[in-house]
């Protein structure tokens, strides 16, 4: 035969025990008789991998753990199955298929590796559960059916994950606060109790605050042990009618640990701001104007917003009910318009008109004001065109002379003199009598039993009794001292705010107060300390102790002072002891 074909000698060659074999293959000619000649070459034969070893772990126990901080989607640990088989044989997938932890963690194969990592799938909580069990299984995803009685060709192990405790910030429940409140609350009303816990397992004091870049107006207050959210300041829905603020929370005793939660605050409208004109009103009337004549419509506009909406209405002020020369018509529209009542406006008898307008609103309570509308009488052409609306000039009667003009205003200037002395006699009468120089010189004592009061107070004494004190003890003079106008926080406490033992909303009350009172002076207070303070260097300098001892005191001690107290030595007859006795 011209060819060779080679089989195999054995069953079930096992590529995993050997892969490689050479055959070295010879060849003769003669039909391999004797003398013929023969050849030999080498034949090299590798085996090819079928899918005939199922996957093993190695492992049938694997301890992990995994702090209770860990994100989502973070790796926990990884289990890897063997596979003796090479190539798509030895591809493998990796599922969790029981366990106390099938929510909480998933399990995803590396491609490259084929290995199973275990993450993270939901947050975890050292308080809720300290531990979990998983059966990770790890099979082959190809399988060839002459090699199935060799299977199966799956595996399972068991993974036990521990939980790690972690400090954790405080948390918030519920972890997000919407508070509606009216624009009119009173200052300190709480509006919200903001509550945090610490999660871990020592649950540390908590300590509320509010962080100011979310609050720059300073408009709430948080008590910063019960979380109680007040109000500091008033709240005006017409300027700021949502309030965005973070809340903090810090743990006592591991101030780097902070909780935040958001609050949003919506200020509910309260009818506190009265209609008014939309703009300012002028209108013109004709001279020949006829009675009935429309002269302007007004509208008004009100920064509240009522639910039901807004409407107006409209009327002449009470003083101008029963105006002669105009009317108001409500057109029910928001919207009302002024009416002439009669004809013959004469410009040179009364050239404007102020007529007062009564707006109100359909608020609870009704709030209203009054707008005045300025009617100016205007010379008009026959087909109501405008041409003056400028009073003329008052003309002189022709028979007063230019004599007479020049009596007039010499009796006006006249008067004037007299006026300006009368004034100025008067002014000399209230000045004190001055003395001279040589004589402003006594040695008396002006003794006050008062306590002034301060800058401020400039009539609590009367300079001139330091001129002539015997004058001054004729005349009594009673003080005239400015009060605070901040009430004193002790003298005013509210009897309920006493009997709740609370006094936030007086002390925020106050506070607000006495920020807004830019112009309050620091008045006088007398302090009154009824014991002397110790720590100096001379102890106490009162002669009431020398009672106490019928011997002479000795102020040698003085000599140890220094030079500052040497005069003070030398007059109590104190003698230095490095010194020469004489």
């Amino acid at each position: 035969s011209i060819s060779g074909l080679i089989r195999t000698a054995l069953m079930n060659m096992d590529r995993e025990a050997k892969e490689y074999y050479e055959v070295i293959i010879q060849a003769k000619d003669m039909g391999g008789q004797l003398g013929g000649l023969a050849g030999t070459t080498t034949v090299n034969i590798t085996l090819s991998d079928v899918n005939d070893n199922p996957p093993r772990f190695p492992q049938k126990h694997y301890q992990m753990s995994v702090l209770e901080s860990a994100p989502v989607s973070s790796t926990v640990g990884r289990v890897v199955a063997k596979d003796l088989d090479e190539g798509i044989n030895a591809e493998m997938k990796y599922s969790l298929v029981d366990g106390d932890g099938l929510d909480v963690f998933d399990i995803n194969t590396d491609p490259n590796y084929q290995v199973g990592i275990i993450t993270v799938r939901k947050p975890l909580s050292f308080e809720s559960k300290k531990s979990y069990t998983l059966k990770v299984e790890g099979a082959n995803p190809h399988l060839e059916m002459r090699f199935l009685n060799l299977g199966p060709f799956r595996d399972t192990t068991t993974v036990h994950i521990s939980v790690e405790d972690v400090d954790e910030p405080p948390v918030f429940e519920p972890s997000f606060y919407f508070v509606e409140v009216p624009e009119d609350v009173e200052i300190g009303t709480t509006i919200q109790i903001i509550s945090a816990k610490d999660p871990d397992v020592t649950n540390n004091s908590i300590r509320y605050s509010i962080d100011r870049s979310s609050d720059p107006g300073r408009f709430f207050y948080v008590d910063i042990t019960s979380g109680a959210l007040m109000t500091a300041r008033p709240l005006d829905r017409e300027d700021v009618s949502w309030h965005n603020i973070t809340v903090l929370a810090v743990e006592l005793n591991n101030p780097s640990q902070v909780g935040s939660v958001s609050v949003t605050v919506k200020v509910l409208d309260v009818n506190d701001n009265a209609p008014e004109f939309a703009r300012f009103y002028e209108a013109f009337v004709c001279e020949n104007a006829k009675a009935g004549q429309l002269i302007q419509t007004v509208s008004a506009i009100d920064r509240d917003d009522p639910q039901e909406g807004q409407h107006f209405y409209y009327s002449l002020a009470p003083e101008a009910a029963n105006n002669p020369n105009f009317t108001l018509r409500d057109n029910q529209d928001n919207t009302a318009w002024i009416l002439t009542r009669r004809s013959g406006f004469r410009q040179h008898e009364q050239n404007i008109f102020y007529l007062p307008i009564l707006i109100s609103d359909n608020g609870r309570p009704v709030l209203s004001s009054t707008g005045t509308l300025t009617v100016h009488v205007c010379s008009c052409d026959d087909d109501g065109m405008v041409m003056s609306c400028n009073a003329e000039a008052y003309v002189l009667p022709v028979s007063l002379s230019r004599g007479a003009l020049i009596a007039i205003l010499a009796c006006i200037f006249v008067l004037l003199v007299l006026v300006l002395l009368i004034l100025s006699m008067r002014r000399q009468r209230k000045q004190p009598y001055i003395i001279d120089e040589e004589e402003n010189i006594h040695e008396n004592i002006v003794r006050y039993d008062d306590e002034g009061g301060g800058e401020e107070d400039t009539e609590a004494f009367d300079i001139a009794a330091m001129w002539n004190p015997r004058e001054a003890q004729l005349v009594v003079k009673n003080r005239q001292d400015m009060l605070p106008e901040i009430e004193s926080l002790s003298r005013y406490v509210p009897q309920a705010c006493v009997m709740d033992n609370n006094v936030h909303n007086y002390v925020l009350a106050k506070l607000y107060e006495a920020d807004m009172d830019l112009w309050a002076p620091p008045f006088d207070s007398l302090q009154t300390y009824m014991f002397e303070g110790n720590g100096s260097v001379a102890e106490s300098l009162s002669s009431l102790q020398s009672v106490t001892t019928d011997s002479d005191q000795s102020y040698d001690y003085l000599t140890d002072w220094g030079p500052r107290f040497k005069k003070l030595a030398e007059m109590y007859g104190a003698t230095d002891s490095s010194g020469a006795l004489w």
